[in-house]
């Protein structure tokens, strides 16, 4: 079968025996490249492993499902509290990363990472359960209320789907998006025009060190800034905005549970109920064979790209 695997720094369809053990077999549908795979490519952490931990498939009876890719041990203290995603082990286990994940003709995954999707949503688009579960963390974290105003910095993937779940919870959002398609998909998602009112939240989710001071001036004094943005190069902080207003920091990292409801499972309904989504923010689809050009696409955000999908 075929799978997309980095070779020689760039990524290139291979042929791979299919996978074999004890789990799950995906048929699958979608494989969304994310940010973090152009940065793991090119500081060669993904040279082992079939890339991709933003997927979706069919079961072998045909259902639709999406992937919560991580997967801790189950049985610590941490996991046990549903905060499986900050487990040690977790790091070791995420398709796509630490395994083979879901640019591929097909998967073989745990059963505890299906996320199974509502009617009517397509798998070709489920893939945006991932990142729409990074979302739904970083505001549960943050005690996302429908009454606030949320501001989002960023306007790439994630900060198209943390301004649909504020949205979606009903609060007035605004987007500080830098590309031309970035701020029509915001506008597709019914964002407010940013003002100089300060926000209640504010979503930095451009990893950057300037994106992150920009959230500490946008944010009221004792509000709060989610990060979902990840900095690879190290950050520095806007202290006095931050001391001054003290402002709440909240570090947010992938997805988790609380109580018996996991965020992939909120994402997944979110998902059923945002139709526009899908048609807003993937911006380019390819062929399974067509790694290297998805891959271009997506690091040049200057071509209209926000979400680039591989479809086997």
């Amino acid at each position: 079968m075929r799978a997309v695997r980095c070779v020689d720094g760039r990524p290139t369809t291979v042929q791979v025996a299919p996978p074999r053990g004890d789990g799950v077999r995906i048929k699958m549908a979608s494989a969304g490249v994310c940010g973090s795979d152009l940065h793991m490519i090119e500081l060669g952490m993904l040279n082992t492993f079939t890339i991709g931990h933003e997927f979706a498939g069919w079961l072998q009876d045909g259902s639709a499902v999406a992937i919560e890719p991580i997967h801790g041990c189950g049985v610590c203290e941490i996991c046990r509290s549903g905060a499986y995603n900050r487990c040690p082990a977790t790091l070791g286990d995420i398709a796509g990363i630490s395994r083979d994940g879901g640019m591929a003709d097909e998967v073989l995954i745990w059963p505890e990472a299906l996320v199974r999707l509502p009617a009517g949503v397509d798998a070709r688009d489920a893939c945006l359960v991932e990142p729409l579960g990074i979302a739904v963390h970083g505001f549960r974290l943050a005690g996302l209320q429908g009454d606030m105003r949320v501001a989002v910095i960023g306007g790439g993937t994630v900060g198209q789907t943390a301004l649909a779940v504020a949205r979606l919870a009903g609060c007035e959002v605004a987007i500080s998006a830098r590309h031309d398609a970035q701020k029509e998909a915001a506008g597709r998602l019914g964002a407010a025009p940013l003002t100089d009112e300060p926000y209640d939240i504010v979503v930095e989710a451009a990893g950057t060190a300037s994106a992150l001071a920009d959230a500490a001036k946008k944010c009221r004094p004792g509000g709060k800034i989610v990060i979902l943005g990840t900095y690879w190069g190290g950050v520095e902080l806007p202290a006095m905005d931050l001391s001054m207003k003290e402002i709440t920091l909240v570090p947010s990292s992938m997805y988790g549970r609380s109580g018996p409801t996991r965020d992939v499972d909120v994402a997944a309904a979110a998902l059923a109920q945002l139709p526009e989504l899908p048609d807003a923010i993937i911006t380019h689809r390819f062929p399974l064979d067509a790694p290297a050009e998805a891959f271009a696409i997506a690091a040049d955000r200057s071509s209209g790209a926000i979400k680039v999908v591989l479809e086997p």
